[in-house]
């Protein structure tokens, strides 16, 4: 995997897909500073932590999810490195059975492809389809990273800015406090 040593700050100035351009875009509309990484295809969290070590920050785990009736969605995000365990967020949504979404929910709703999908996809969901909820422990850094609309590149920028792009474009997301199966033993 290529990885391109240089952080940039702000958009690249090459042509870049629609979904990408668009979140650049607003990201210029509300001001919001961010450094940038570009590289080749990171569908994996390994892949992410290559990245990690040039962008100079986590990355954190973006998950796109469903219940059994494919009509609640919520993207999770959580610390890259935890494990996740469906049953502990479904015991705290207060829902049953949740599972990974289907691919065609996910360009439906946030005009992505498994492996690209972060909190600034969430521009694309008008409707207010998917719900977005943060894992607590995410938080305790002071910046957070994900992929611009395409795993391709990888934006970096404080936490209090993602959070407030995330209100800017109509989502407030749900805070959960996840256990760590490695701590319950369950890992």
């Amino acid at each position: 995997m290529h990885i391109d040593p240089t952080v940039y700050t702000g958009r690249p100035s090459d042509q870049r897909i629609p979904q990408e351009e668009a979140i650049y875009d607003k990201l210029e509309e509300l001001s919001i500073p961010f450094t940038r990484v570009d590289h080749d295809h990171a569908d994996t969290m390994e892949d992410c932590l290559r990245i990690e070590s040039v962008l100079g920050g986590k990355i954190c785990k973006n998950l796109f999810l469903c219940n059994r009736q494919q009509t609640e969605f919520y993207l999770l995000m959580m610390p890259g490195d935890k494990p996740f365990k469906t049953k502990y967020l479904s015991a705290q949504l207060g829902c049953s059975r949740l599972s990974f979404a289907a691919a065609g929910h996910m360009e439906e709703y946030l005009h992505t492809i498994p492996g690209s999908v972060s909190a600034l996809e969430l521009l694309f969901d008008v409707q207010g389809k998917v719900q977005l909820v943060i894992d607590q422990p995410l938080l305790a850094g002071d910046t957070i990273s994900g992929h611009p609309g395409i795993s391709t590149s990888t934006l970096r920028m404080r936490r209090e800015d993602l959070l407030n792009y995330v209100e800017a474009v109509g989502h407030s997301p749900i805070y959960v406090d996840l256990p760590d199966p490695r701590e319950t033993g369950e890992a």
